[in-house]
């Protein structure tokens, strides 16, 4: 596939996100907002399916997730887990002006949203790569306008 998304994660002490910021799914680039709506509605629809689905195989098969790829050494990687997190966001940080703390806005009640991610994992003797599906999708629909 092409323009994938991965994460290679340091599963040591902690488990370090510092290397990357990725809380949820979602796409990069300057795309158009239409195009986000339509990844999402998509994500949504396909996670609400896996987990309705009474057999995760077959509908992973069905919808076209590979079950094994090239890893950046050539080697053969296989699906070994698929991961599907809840998170709420409940507030912002950003820098503040000439100061190195972050200035804090917690959100009210009715602000509070939850995001879901849904990470595939392959992995070999020699690496692992997880994948968002937002990235999956992303790629699949580009190749069908393409």
């Amino acid at each position: 596939m092409t323009n994938e998304h991965t994460h290679h994660h340091d599963h040591g002490p902690g488990h370090n996100h510092a290397h990357h910021d990725h809380l949820h799914s979602h796409v990069h680039g300057g795309g158009k907002q239409e195009r986000l709506e339509e990844l999402k509605v998509l994500s949504t629809a396909f996670v609400d399916g896996f987990r309705n689905a009474a057999d995760k195989t077959s509908y992973l098969r069905l919808s076209g997730i590979p079950f094994s790829r090239s890893g950046t050494d050539e080697l053969k990687m296989h699906l070994v887990d698929v991961n599907i997190t809840a998170n709420w966001q409940i507030g912002t940080g950003s820098p503040a002006f000439g100061s190195r703390e972050l200035v804090y806005l917690p959100y009210p009640g009715e602000m509070v949203s939850e995001r879901e991610t849904m990470t595939f994992t392959y992995v070999s003797l020699t690496e692992r790569v997880d994948i968002d599906l937002t990235e999956l999708l992303k790629d699949r629909t580009e190749e069908k306008e393409g």
